[in-house]
């Protein structure tokens, strides 16, 4: 599951980035989005783009395009 399809409220940790982009992971992990780090999507513009994202206590907003190319594991209970 990739951080764009993470439904509202629900916990996850970073699985990993792919490398479709790499200058797009190189600026994802500068802000947090670290493999084992806890996130949160918090909210969607009305278009789905971007999205508010909650990672080690900071609030980010991410375009689409972005967030699909973060992998994610839901926790379990969250």
């Amino acid at each position: 599951m990739n951080l764009n399809e993470l439904p509202y409220g629900r916990r996850a940790t970073v699985a990993g980035i792919r490398d479709d982009d790499p200058e797009a992971r190189v600026a994802l992990l500068r802000l947090g989005l670290i493999p084992g780090t806890e996130v949160c999507v918090h909210r969607r513009a009305p278009l789905g783009d971007p999205l508010e994202v909650e990672v080690a206590g900071a609030h980010l907003a991410l375009r689409r395009a972005a967030a699909e190319i973060v992998d994610v594991e839901p926790l379990e209970g969250a």
